[in-house]
């Protein structure tokens, strides 16, 4: 299988077939550009709570890694190993670890463990306490997404569309299911959902997979989206954004593809709607909120999928998935900053600057705390006012 190891502007230049602009470069007639920042009367304060280094700056790395909490504790790692627990409260460093290895995929938290997954195909399991190795294992290839957990297995997916499950009292490998690959696809895979009686998945085929945990048999499996078109570049439908329950309904995205809602006993679709992202999607207020490839941001009735509003002055700015915040929706982009929309019509109601490094890991919601990752290695917590 052939991996592209694409960034959104080799993308959107393929797409388009313009010249590529992202945040500055010569100016070129015809070229594509981010949108620039609209002016809006701020309804909200955005207040810093704390922030903190946690190791080496992501600049030369696409695949991004997300923070994780348990109740008291957040967990961020760099890209070098370096893996630190902060006090959600306070900002305070509780515990710091040097992982001699390149983590590509975590951090993932599930019964007392930090997981995370390296380029070479490692899981590391460390303990939450202390950040002491508990076990480590080796699944096939390079890991680009968070390992998870229901506290019996620990499931990750490589980039060669294999998923693999690992006891989480040892580590020891317990079953792998491997999916059809296209011929080409998008760098990056989805974070598995797994809860007591099921393991969910998107795959670059654009197919979800339901699994029994504890064996790996199938319990159903459906495809969000067929490939269309000519290319294999236009026939790209991957699933890189992890899909979300909420209820018995199961929210997925695709690449080049389609929103859709899914029972989540059967695997049947009760709704579909033409779509495009590489993040997961968001859920609040009977809506469905999606960062698009483009960077517009939608929000699409929960029941029906309806489009109920869409944002499109970030466009090409490269933003985050979107994650809710207290009653707003928020996103980051890749000069920094924070933006908060108002989910009933998705305007603006407050902006504030992160990093000029950028944000481009997915941020973590937290109660009435938004955890931000920027490319710096900061770590920042934020509130509103």
């Amino acid at each position: 299988m052939k991996k592209l190891n694409l960034l959104f502007c080799a993308l959107i230049c393929s797409l388009f077939v313009s010249g590529c602009s992202w945040f500055g470069g010569d100016d070129e007639e015809g070229e594509i550009k981010p949108a620039e920042l609209v002016k809006f009367s701020q309804e909200a304060t955005i207040k810093k709570q704390w922030s903190i280094n946690i190791g080496a700056s992501n600049k030369d790395f696409w695949n991004s890694l997300r923070p994780a909490a348990s109740q008291e504790l957040v967990f961020a790692s760099d890209h070098e190993g370096s893996v630190t627990a902060i006090d959600i409260a306070t900002g305070k460093r509780r515990w710091n670890i040097e992982l001699d290895t390149s983590v590509s995929g975590g951090v993932g938290y599930g019964a007392g463990l930090v997981l995370l997954g390296t380029i070479e195909g490692q899981v590391y399991a460390l303990n939450a306490a202390d950040g002491s190795v508990a076990w480590t294992s080796t699944a096939s290839s390079e890991i680009l997404s968070s390992p998870q957990s229901n506290g019996e297995v620990v499931v990750v997916q490589t980039i060669d569309n294999k998923l693999f499950a690992f006891s989480a009292a040892d580590g020891s490998a317990l079953w792998q299911h491997e999916d059809d690959a296209p011929l080409l696809s998008v760098r990056g895979t989805s974070a598995p959902l797994v809860t007591e009686k099921m393991v969910l998945t998107g795959f670059d085929s654009g197919k979800l997979i339901a699994f029994n945990p504890e064996n790996g048999s199938l319990i159903w499996e459906s495809r969000l989206a067929l490939p269309k078109g000519r290319t294999d570049l236009e026939r790209m439908v991957d699933i890189d954004g992890a899909p979300i329950l909420v209820g018995d309904v199961i929210y997925a995205v695709t690449y080049q593809g389609r929103l859709g809602a899914l029972s989540r006993g059967t695997g049947r679709s009760l709704w579909s709607q033409d779509s495009s992202s590489h993040q997961a999607p968001a859920h609040g207020l009977e809506q469905v909120y999606v960062s698009e490839a483009d960077s517009t941001v939608r929000g699409f009735r929960a029941g029906s999928g309806q489009v109920i509003w869409s944002n499109e002055n970030l466009f090409l700015r490269r933003v985050t998935g979107p994650t809710k915040l207290g009653g707003t929706i928020a996103v980051a982009d890749a000069e920094g900053y924070l933006h908060l929309l108002d989910p009933a019509d998705g305007h603006f109601v407050a902006r504030t600057k992160v990093h000029g490094s950028g944000v481009s890991a997915p941020m973590l919601n937290i109660g009435e705390t938004l955890i931000v990752q920027a490319n710096n290695g900061s770590l920042t917590a934020f509130k509103i006012q």
